[in-house]
């Protein structure tokens, strides 16, 4: 199944879709969907590493979008859709702590959590539900967002086939440390909150 799921985003790059289908994925990652937009991004990139900056632009851009429609359930849907996204992942009765902590830290929080593993869909939430300034939201989104997908543009775009032939080599163990970094990062956000 995993490698069905590689080498249908490997073949997706070649399609005319290939941009919506990520910009799709990445927009809905940043305020309900599970699966981060990595998913796509690096076997899409591993396949057509000459476009692996235009896909980090739009996954920058989609992400940012994504993350003002979760700042959106946050602000105005939280007693809803917003509560039961955090309940989720476990994260309700942190909620109101994390959301102490935005009056000090929103900046430092919106730029680190937005490099790591933990799901940034939790970020952008909780900065609605804090009512932290929304052009600084999309201004330390972008830059967040753009950091940690440029950074990966990069390194597959230099190393794209070297970095295909290992992954493709052993999919299923990056697969594993991928998955682990995941739980990692909501472990994380559940005793770093």
């Amino acid at each position: 199944m995993l490698r069905r799921m590689y080498d249908w985003c490997v073949a997706a790059a070649y399609r005319p879709a290939a941009k919506w289908i990520l910009g799709t994925v990445s927009f809905a990652e940043s305020s309900f969907f599970p699966i981060p937009p990595d998913a796509m991004l690096i076997p899409m990139s591993l396949a057509r590493p000459d476009r692996a900056y235009s896909y980090a632009f739009l996954c920058t851009w989609t992400s940012v979008a994504g993350g003002v429609l979760g700042y959106a359930i946050g602000a105005l849907l939280y007693d809803s859709v917003g509560q039961w996204l955090i309940s989720a992942y476990g994260l309700g009765a942190e909620a109101d702590a994390f959301k102490e902590y935005y009056a000090k830290w929103g900046a430092l929080i919106i730029l680190l959590k937005g490099l790591t593993p933990i799901p940034y869909k939790l970020v952008t939430i909780t900065s609605g539900f804090a009512g932290y300034n929304l052009l600084l939201f999309v201004l330390f989104s972008v830059i967040t967002r753009g950091a940690r997908f440029y950074v990966l543009a990069f390194l597959l775009h230099r190393y794209g086939d070297r970095a295909r032939s290992i992954i493709e080599e052993r999919l299923g163990m990056w697969a594993t440390i991928a998955a682990v970094l995941l739980v990692v990062g909501i472990v994380g956000a559940l005793y770093l909150l």
